[in-house]
């Protein structure tokens, strides 16, 4: 009798859903299942989901549903979902009644007690639905890492900003930020490992970090005590908010070495009239000169954004206005989403919705945009030396090159013999061929 059990997480959304997922397989390996990537073979299913748009919810009630065939051949397989779709009261009472063969579903609060509702399942054999309204912080929770070298840390949870476009703060909660302590602990246990050569800090906004403690900690003092650490890696973090993007923090990027020169900073919109709606809390004025700040302390820093096109009542003017400060800001990349209401949230109730095609139109004209701002700038990259990560041996006939990325994750090709996979190179940029660097590794 073959008693491997096997089970299937499928992923939706940011960064914030890899890492939770990494925790979900965590209690799933204690249990002594293995993950396979066909659902057909699976003991346990989950859906681990995301709300931020209407077509992220759309897609992935598709998917649900496209495993009831899946149940009717297998009544024994655990069906459970997930996250920030399931964490909305009405969502999680759409997925009870919509998919009976739906056996588990919670939300973002309780994601630590998984391992107890499997437990209970498996022993009642009853359906759970359990949305929590208060988010905790366990730090005893299981983790199976499936990012590479990359490691995810979370520093915080939630959100306070209450963007009136954003359903994030209704489904994660209040800001909570961890102890100092315990997040350098977990940082450091990644890096003795020796397989983690960059760990990325998570937090809905990280330059909130810590005004929720009763220490003087900040995001910035957090860095640089984890730079303190006698490990050779790199520290990113994501997401920042503008309003709370300090000087002490850009300082801090700008005199360390292990603090990654690349910065995602999401202004969303270049009209002062859409980012009030919004309820940005800055101006474009103000986000140009934290821009000029950044720029002028870390000279060759990479920086991207996210925009959203067709917010309501966005004009013309407005929309050019946002075009015209991708130009003026000149970023190495951006993410541009078309506008999505979501049920909850002011905007969503706000005059002035604009069409599908208004908002398509749109978006291309600035995705465009980008791409012939992102190939200028890589160009500009050619002369430049790049402290890079060696990520693995291409299968090339020459059999000597190998791919390496930057700070801000472009990718260089360089030939060399002698490069051992996640180490750092410094690699001097030559040329660029159908907008693909190469290089020359510099001793």
């Amino acid at each position: 009798m073959n008693d491997i059990k096997f089970y299937n997480i499928m992923t939706y959304g940011c960064q914030m859903n890899v890492h939770e997922s990494e925790k979900l397989a965590g209690f799933l390996k204690e249990r002594g299942y293995i993950e396979t990537q066909d659902q057909n073979n699976a003991d346990v299913i989950v859906f681990n989901t995301c709300c931020i748009r209407k077509s992220a919810e759309e897609k992935i009630l598709g998917n649900i549903g496209a495993v009831k065939p899946i149940k009717k051949r297998n009544p024994n397989l655990i069906v459970a979902v997930c996250g920030c779709m399931s964490q909305q009261k009405e969502m999680a009472d759409l997925i009870q009644q919509k998919f009976p063969f739906v056996n588990i579903i919670f939300g973002t609060h309780n994601l630590s007690k998984f391992g107890e509702f499997l437990d209970d399942y498996n022993t009642t054999h009853k359906r759970i639905k359990s949305i929590e309204e208060e988010t905790y912080i366990n730090e005893n929770v299981p983790m199976f890492r499936t990012s590479g070298y990359n490691g995810w840390v979370n520093i915080m949870y939630g959100c306070n900003n209450f963007c009136t476009y954003c359903i994030v703060p209704y489904v994660r909660g209040r800001e909570i930020s961890r102890q100092p302590q315990d997040i350098i602990d977990e940082v450091e246990s990644l890096l003795k490992t020796g397989q983690y050569k960059v760990i990325t800090l998570l937090g809905q906004n990280v330059n909130s970090y810590g005004k929720d403690l009763d220490s003087n900690i900040t995001f910035a003092k957090l860095m640089q005590k984890i730079c303190e650490l006698p490990y050779d890696f790199k520290l990113k973090f994501m997401t920042s908010h503008p309003k709370d993007l300090t000087d002490d923090v850009i300082d801090t990027i700008a005199q360390n070495s292990k603090i990654s020169k690349a910065i995602h900073l999401p202004v969303q919109s270049g009209s002062n009239r859409i980012l009030k709606l919004m309820n940005r809390n800055y101006t474009v004025e103000h986000y140009l000169e934290i821009i000029d700040k950044i720029k002028n302390k870390i000279p060759n820093v990479s920086l991207t954004s996210d925009f959203i096109v067709g917010f309501p009542t966005e004009t013309e003017e407005d929309f050019n206005m946002t075009c015209e400060l991708v130009r003026k800001v000149q970023y190495n990349g951006i993410f541009a989403f078309m506008y999505s209401p979501r049920p909850g949230t002011p905007a969503a109730n706000m005059d002035g919705q604009i069409d599908f095609e208004e908002k398509n139109r749109r978006v291309n004209i600035l995705l465009k945009l980008e791409k012939e701002i992102s190939l200028q700038k890589n160009k500009e990259m050619i002369g430049n030396i790049e402290n890079c990560i060696v990520e693995r041996k291409l299968d090339t006939k020459s059999n000597d090159e190998y791919l390496v990325k930057t700070d801000s994750g472009k990718t260089i090709i360089v030939k060399n013999n002698n490069l051992k996979e996640l180490t750092f190179v410094n690699v001097k940029i030559t040329n660029i061929e159908n907008n693909q660097l190469y290089g020359e590794v510099i001793e």
